[in-house]
């Protein structure tokens, strides 16, 4: 039985999601199923939705709604976030994250699968794809290509023995950093209006209820790990990354945010490590654009799917 939300516009619905578990490098981690069955009791082809850094599964809801009827949904909560398991050492690889993925569409038994993502869910939906080309037949990423060629340059002209001293350091003071705590709910609501003012008011509220655990003192704090405020000096080579993206066979729709601080591929040119990919640029929208710019990019996705 589903549960009930609140729709975009804050009015009730009677479509909800059921919370299952499953476990991936000996952590438990959760995902929401919006149910893989029609009205006529007919399998429903599946769809997986990967969310971004410090974001959780439920901030898919909208999209998830409107898709549910022809669709079997399926969000994940990363590790370190939502309602999935932490870390024990607090460090977080892109890649442990891509063997989490593969590990959830593994046990759903099903695929192959299409994939709409965002941003670090992207970066993990599109190594995915070309890791296991065979098992996504469309993708979608909303800036999820990571940082820009130019932000990388300059990153790495500081010298990396000081870049990983820095990173120690940085580790050093999360691991004695309590999580962030709110007074009520509504302090914690401001504070998501603040990350994201193109937010609507019902959107913020729901992204916090879900967003947020209740503490044994009365007080509220979001259910990501802090040590995902630290990530590693170096990932992957970039022509292990490039290679990774070139592999991918499925059609391929990479969206950007015209008043995000991603850098656009087409403009970048990391367009030309994929075969069959296609960039859709959204005014009035920044890294959030599936919240700030809903309709449209339901219109796209409906399209492209």
């Amino acid at each position: 039985m589903g549960r009930r939300l609140r729709g975009r516009d804050g009015a009730m619905t009677t479509h909800g999601p059921t919370s299952q578990t499953f476990i991936s490098q000996r952590l438990k981690l959760n995902y929401f199923d919006w149910g893989a069955l029609d009205d006529e009791g007919r399998e429903k082809p599946p769809l997986v939705l990967v969310h971004g850094g410090r974001d959780h599964a439920r901030s898919w809801d909208w999209t998830a709604e409107k898709l549910a009827d022809d669709w079997h949904v399926v969000a994940m909560d990363h590790r370190g976030h939502g309602d999935s398991d932490w870390v024990s050492d607090g460090v977080y690889a892109v890649n442990d994250m891509v063997y989490d993925l593969a590990q959830l569409i593994h046990q759903l038994g099903r695929g192959p699968v299409s994939i709409v993502s965002h941003s670090m869910g992207g970066n993990v939906a599109l190594r995915y794809a070309g890791m296991f080309p065979e098992m996504v037949t469309k993708l979608v990423a909303i800036e999820g290509l990571g940082p820009s060629p130019e932000w990388q340059a300059k990153q790495r002209a500081t010298p990396y023995p000081e870049r990983m001293r820095e990173w120690i350091e940085k580790k050093r003071k999360a691991a004695g950093r309590s999580p962030r705590k709110y007074e009520s709910i509504e302090a914690a609501f401001a504070r998501m209006i603040e990350e994201n003012s193109y937010l609507t008011e019902a959107q913020a509220r729901h992204l916090t209820i879900h967003g947020v655990n209740r503490n044994e003192d009365g007080t509220y704090s979001w259910k990501f790990d802090p040590h995902l405020n630290v990530w590693g000096v170096e990932d992957v080579a970039d022509e292990f990354l490039h290679a990774t993206w070139s592999a991918i066979s499925c059609p391929t729709l990479l969206l950007y945010g015209a008043d995000s601080w991603a850098s656009n591929p087409e403009k970048d040119g990391r367009i030309a490590h994929f075969n069959d990919a296609r960039v859709i640029e959204f005014e009035e929208a920044g890294h959030w654009l599936h919240h700030d710019q809903f309709d449209r990019f339901m219109d796209v996705l409906d399209n492209f799917l």
